[in-house]
């Protein structure tokens, strides 16, 4: 572990409880997965119920589309929120999304009442024949992680069940211009062993999209933190060990 006053002097103006959890990482150290979410909670110091953030940190090059790694699943323990989700769809459709428990239906009045600045809610699904009017409203929802996507599930005739999906927890992870794809698994509340069941189906996945044009190192580094709290560095080989990629 570091020297608390030679943290809290380096970290400044972040505070003495940031600096003193940064304290009880040793640094340069990789941790195991047990024990890194073993040490989270005593890094966590927020009186709040803190969200579980995860940063993969690959060895791709966005720049090239065939080096994007991007994708969504359902976590096994969900991520601890309630998921606001819109849906625009006509007729029977909009009527299943209903009786699905959207939060949201409607079509061209909805994207009306988006265009005009209304976004209260953290995910969209639509169906296919809607897609022409929804690209009047890409500008807003792009920037946002908003946009329905095939490829994620959130463009389908089956409402009820991308409805679903995203009410249990569906995560989308992308990669960031720098290369690293940050996803939410939970709440600090779930403890260590939902956490970890989450984060192992996480990096599963991630191992999995790997680029077959990604040469060299694909999972370079790995970090576990909390809202508030600094990073901890995990076993880059145990995980892919785990997640069968090495």
């Amino acid at each position: 572990m570091a020297d608390a006053k030679k943290v809290r002097k380096h970290v400044g103006n972040k505070g003495k409880k940031y600096a003193d959890s940064l304290a009880k990482i040793e640094v340069g150290k990789r941790y195991s997965i047990a024990d890194a979410f073993s040490l989270l909670p005593e890094v966590a110091f927020a009186k709040f119920d803190e969200t579980v953030d995860v940063a993969f940190k690959l060895g791709v090059d966005p720049k090239h589309a065939d080096q994007m790694v991007r994708g969504a699943l359902v976590l096994p323990n969900g991520i601890g929120k309630v998921t606001r989700v819109a849906v625009l769809a006509k007729g029977d459709k909009a009527r299943e999304a209903e009786a699905a428990g959207a939060d949201i239906v409607g079509s061209d009045d909805l994207i009306e009442k988006i265009s005009g600045g209304w976004m209260e809610f953290d995910k969209m699904v639509a169906t296919p024949d809607m897609m022409v009017a929804v690209s009047k409203i890409g500008k807003l929802l792009g920037p946002r992680g908003l946009m329905p996507n095939p490829k994620l599930g959130t463009v389908t005739f089956d409402v009820a069940k991308a409805i679903k999906e995203q009410k249990l927890g569906k995560v989308e992870y992308r990669t960031e211009k720098t290369g690293i794809i940050h996803v939410v698994v939970g709440k600090k509340s779930f403890g260590a062993q939902k956490l970890k069941e989450n984060f192992a189906a996480l990096a599963t996945a991630i191992v999995k999209a790997k680029p077959p044009t990604s040469k060299g190192t694909y999972l370079e580094g790995i970090y576990l933190s909390t809202t508030m709290s600094p990073g901890i560095a995990l076993d880059t080989l145990e995980v892919l060990n785990m997640t069968g990629g090495a």
